[in-house]
């Protein structure tokens, strides 16, 4: 609805308050609405289905002025725990990324007649003496910002390595989120035998009458990102695929990337553009 500005300033007088969960409202989108409708208010919240949906709330408490701006997903929900742990599940210095993990009375008792998975991710507390207290590792990567909230990274499996950095697949969409002409977009990394390690592709779908070539989108981007993580393919397409839960199916693109079905067959145009070629 942002993306085609059909909200119009004071709109929906009767509503008082928007809540969001289960995917980043991307900034851009959050200050389109907190400008129109200045009489709701705003809240961001954050929480897996093994943990009953919602475990963390943070209400913004004033429109963003940067697009960039990281919202954050807040603090625990009554009677949930909200622990940001390292490899060791020792906390980290605040403000250095590690894994985040929930406990409390959300918590699920595990997965139905699955012991082996339930054991893998649904684990001791380490900082409690009850040795029924557990903590559920959401294979999310988070922080404790210096304001003590908690900020949501993205997922610990789209932390990749491309051509020697260490790249964070969100970073990439959520500044894509700023850049004129498009509806919706996602990056994923397909795995190379080359020395570059994984292949940056984004998957976009435009807006009508926007120039959205792969070249202009990628000197859009150029302007808030390095150029080590510009997306080096790129593909057009009338819809991104959905799994069965509603949200994006990324390993289904990172086949469509790897096998390069023909544009017919797909409706889409791919192009590549080798990094060391094509950056502005």
């Amino acid at each position: 609805m942002a993306k085609v500005d059909v909200v119009r300033f004071d709109d929906f007088p009767a509503l008082r308050q928007l809540l969001w969960c289960g995917e980043v409202f991307p900034t851009p989108a959050l200050i389109y609405w907190m400008k129109r409708l200045p009489h709701a208010r705003f809240t961001n919240l954050y929480g897996p289905t093994e943990a009953t949906i919602a475990s963390s709330y943070y209400t913004v408490p004033k429109c963003p002025a940067d697009e960039r701006a990281l919202i954050p997903i807040g603090v625990a929900c009554a009677g949930e725990e909200m622990l940001v742990l390292d490899e060791d599940l020792a906390p980290p210095s605040r403000g250095e990324v590690g894994d985040l993990y929930i406990g409390g009375v959300g918590l699920s008792p595990g997965y139905w007649r699955d012991p082996e998975k339930t054991e893998k991710v649904f684990l001791p507390n380490p900082h409690s003496q009850d040795a029924a207290d557990r903590i559920y590792k959401t294979g999310d990567l988070a922080k404790i910002g210096k304001d003590g909230l908690v900020y949501f990274l993205g997922r610990a499996d789209s932390q990749i390595k491309s051509r020697g950095y260490r790249v964070e697949l969100g970073e990439i969409e959520a500044a894509l989120s700023a850049v004129d002409g498009l509806q919706e977009s996602a990056v994923v990394a397909v795995p190379t035998n080359g020395f570059e390690g994984n292949r940056i592709c984004c998957a976009y779908v435009s807006l009508p009458n926007h120039d959205t070539s792969p070249e202009t989108l990628r000197k859009a981007l150029s302007a808030l990102l390095p150029g080590y993580m510009l997306p080096s393919t790129w593909m057009a397409l009338q819809s991104l695929p959905r799994n069965g839960n509603g949200k994006i199916d990324r390993p289904r693109l990172v086949e469509e990337f790897k096998h390069d079905a023909s544009p017919v067959q797909r409706g889409s145009e791919t192009v590549d553009l080798h990094p060391e070629h094509s950056h502005p």
